[in-house]
């Protein structure tokens, strides 16, 4: 499984080498990408499971923030005042406010920790989502491609049909056009065999499904009869 990686954004190097080093104590220890304010704009922060902002004036915090909005990620702002407490929650209400009081850090390591691991369920959940609709998308085009066999088959028929019947006259054509027709003829053949291959493993399909629900149905009884 891949790392899981946290964004943090200050502008006094004191505090991101405070929440590293304490970080560091945890069973599960993240990866940390440290930028300042004026640079974390460049930062791609929707590769980050979560972001942490400290260190920095009110106003920067605020603009910082503002920046982050677009990216959807969690964001956990260390204030150290509470008028910066209010405004965080009045105009980012999504973001996550510390007051830096006594105790502040290991807060910040709990709630953190807690929205990372919130992070990755969702991106679990968003990729088994992402899969599950391709997969949907390739049942249906399955599906359409086992309907449209027998239209196929009927257009492969023709085709070779026509193309044997113009093979039989030896004389009718020149050698370039005899190739030609050979081509489409060896070309016809082959597609058959694949249409017939999508035929086979609709049957095979058919069959495992049907002797998976004869197992449970048995699966089923046998509870029942030891209940």
């Amino acid at each position: 499984m891949k790392q899981p990686s946290v964004l943090i954004i200050s502008d006094d190097p004191e505090f991101s080498r405070t929440v590293v080093n304490r970080w560091q104590t945890e069973r599960l220890v993240p990866e940390f990408t440290i930028v300042s304010s004026a640079v974390c704009n460049g930062a791609r922060v929707s590769e980050y499971q979560v972001a942490i902002l400290g260190g920095m004036p009110t106003e920067t915090s605020l603009t910082t923030l503002a920046r982050l909005a677009a990216s959807n990620r969690p964001a956990v702002v260390v204030a150290k005042d509470a008028a910066l407490v209010k405004r965080i929650r009045d105009e980012h209400p999504r973001a996550l406010v510390l007051r830096e009081y006594l105790g502040w850090l290991e807060a910040l390591v709990l709630v953190a920790g807690e929205a990372l691991r919130r992070a990755e369920v969702m991106d679990r959940a968003r990729k088994a989502e992402e899969k599950a609709t391709s997969n949907e998308r390739l049942a249906t085009l399955g599906r359409y491609m086992l309907d449209m066999r027998h239209s196929v088959n009927n257009a492969l028929t023709s085709v070779l049909g026509n193309a044997e019947l113009l093979l039989l006259e030896p004389g009718g054509f020149s050698p370039e056009v005899r190739d030609q027709i050979d081509t489409i003829h060896t070309m016809a053949l082959r597609i058959h065999e694949i249409v017939q291959r999508f035929s086979s493993l609709d049957t095979e399909m058919s069959f495992a499904e049907r002797e998976s629900q004869s197992d449970t149905a048995k699966r089923a009884r046998a509870s029942s009869s030891a209940d």
